[in-house]
């Protein structure tokens, strides 16, 4: 069948805070000037927010500048930070860093503890309201070109394929979305932005991409364990020295604490299990007496850009633009990246807006005023300060890497800006040592209290796909999970993923051979990360598919 098409001006994919805050932004120049603009959002998520998960404490910079009276608007920042905690875990001890020697760009006084999947819901209100046009459920599966090797604009998956790749009875093909410019908002290693990237050649002379994987847990607590406003980070247990990450715990409203892990992917030994990391830090004396009482509501995990400036690749290509994390905004040590997606996003509307309302350009080229526009904003200055501070770590360890990370920060604290920047080394998927050579690591049984096993937390993160359609996780080897992953790292896939999605069976026909479980994917994207080989691509399921978070 053929594809219906539609046209607009600018296309957005994805509706986090960068797609949404460009949807707003241009919509916003529109009408302060009295033009039109046609804007388009699609989102994979079944509703926006669906798939959004953060921390998450929110620096207010960009949602002052996108709606300067955001709390006369009812936008869900509701809790400010009043008490900043740092810890550093050992396996029975917890020693309280003293806030004084903390570098002043970590201080979360004047930020929010907030849901960014709230946030999300309630930007997509005031995008619509502007007149912007969002699509949930419809994920852009294929990116469009004009004979001329420009971006056109995207196109949905097609709805009804069965698991053999026929189409069932209820097929309906997807729609082409035509556009003069289109924004890749897809998040951390989307799927447009990773063939995007490669088509036009947008990593040369960048750094390589460094990623995290991060859990989160939403809590009901005991009302005389809450503390509104409380920021606890932590380093250290139950991670080894040279296994980057550490924790968080945020008190939001209601009795509600966010609970978060963060396992930095340049880990060596593949029988670390990143899930089981977090399930075991939750059960410290000093953290589960938290928890003890009270209720687990919310689970999920993602993926997080950890590169900072140097891996930012070129951010422009004929006929669009990345923003937000599919470029890699993250500002790592203070844990934050909303507040840059959200600028970024709109950089590249006013970048846009000039495009097509002033006729600046012809349509389909590149938006260079939106780079240019980033190199003097203050997300590149927020970037700059702590470009050494990741790679120190994967350099020298936790310890080591901490304590010149607290030295590098504290000289541009003082005005003394070091003149070098430190290079990230090998990419994630190369870290892995082999199996044999690496101790393995037992990890207790879950109470089902305070630890939970990765199915009943895939139960609650509401996650669901339509069973019948051809599978998202794609081998490019089959062969190779069993010849390679399996003989050298001991399927380090069944560990990496925190929903249980890989499963070696080692009885019937064909064994030992790998299950993917895809109806479990929470999209958090580790394993088209973490793979040894890159040998597993992750594309997008039917739209709607996936998590459904509630207030994560």
């Amino acid at each position: 069948m053929e594809r219906e098409f539609m046209e607009y001006d600018v296309v957005i994919v994805g509706a986090g805070p960068a797609g949404l805050s460009c949807a707003i932004r241009l919509k916003q120049l529109a009408e302060k000037n009295g033009k039109e603009i046609s804007v388009c959002v699609l989102e994979k998520g079944s509703e926006v927010g669906a798939h959004i998960l953060s921390g998450a404490v929110m620096d207010p910079i960009a949602m002052n500048e996108l709606f300067p009276d955001w709390k006369e608007r009812g936008a869900p920042l509701n809790t400010p930070v009043v008490e900043d905690h740092f810890l550093f875990l050992t396996e029975d001890s917890a020693k309280r860093f003293p806030e004084k020697l903390m570098p002043p760009l970590l201080n979360n006084h004047g930020n929010y503890i907030i849901s960014l999947g709230n946030v999300c819901r309630w930007l997509a209100e005031q995008a619509e309201a502007l007149g912007v046009e969002i699509y949930p459920g419809f994920a852009a599966a294929e990116v469009l070109y004009h004979e001329d090797g420009s971006v056109k604009g995207v196109a949905t998956g097609d709805m009804g394929v069965g698991r053999d790749g026929q189409p069932k009875g209820e097929y309906a093909p997807g729609m082409e979305l035509h556009a003069k410019y289109t924004m890749i908002a897809e998040g951390v290693r989307g799927s447009l932005a990773k063939e995007i990237q490669a088509r036009f050649n947008l990593r040369d002379g960048v750094e390589t991409q460094k990623f995290g994987i991060g859990f989160k847990e939403l809590w009901e607590i005991d009302p005389a364990k809450h503390k509104p406003g409380l920021v606890m980070h932590s380093q250290g247990w139950p991670l080894d020295k040279d296994t980057g990450g550490g924790s968080f715990l945020y008190h939001l409203e209601n009795n509600q604490v966010a609970v978060g892990f963060v396992v930095h992917l340049n880990y060596q030994n593949p029988h670390l299990s990143p899930y089981d990391e977090f399930q075991r830090f939750k059960t410290h004396p000093h953290i589960r007496s938290f928890f003890e009482g009270g209720k687990r509501i919310a689970y999920g995990a993602r993926a997080i850009n950890e590169g900072g400036l140097q891996s930012i690749p070129k951010l422009t290509f004929p006929g669009g633009a990345l923003i937000g994390c599919s470029a890699g905004f993250v500002n790592v040590p203070r844990i934050k990246g909303s507040h840059n997606a959200m600028k970024t996003g709109m950089l590249a509307a006013d970048a846009a807006y000039d495009a097509v309302v002033n006729q600046s350009r012809q349509g389909h080229d590149e938006l260079t005023t939106y780079p240019e526009a980033f190199r003097q904003s203050w997300v590149y200055d927020d970037l700059y300060k702590v470009r050494n501070v990741k790679p120190a770590l994967s350099r020298w360890g936790m310890i080591g890497g901490t304590l010149y990370g607290g030295f590098d920060m504290w000289m541009h604290c003082l005005g003394l800006n070091l003149p070098w920047t430190l290079r990230h080394g090998k990419p994630d998927h190369e870290c892995l040592k082999p199996a044999a050579d690496m101790p393995k690591i037992p990890y207790p049984k879950p109470d089902g209290k305070i630890a939970f096993d990765k199915l009943s937390s895939v139960f609650i993160s509401n996650t669901n796909h339509e069973e019948d359609q051809p599978i998202h996780l794609r081998l490019r080897d089959t062969s190779v999970a069993i010849s390679l992953n399996l003989a050298t790292y001991d399927a380090p896939e069944t560990r990496y993923c925190p929903a249980g999605v890989y499963e070696i069976v080692r009885e019937g026909v064909d064994a030992p051979r790998l299950q993917i479980n895809a109806q479990n994917c929470v999209h958090c994207k580790t394993c088209d990360i973490k793979d040894p080989s890159q040998n597993i691509n992750w594309t997008v399921p039917e739209g709607g598919g996936g998590p459904n978070y509630p207030n994560m």
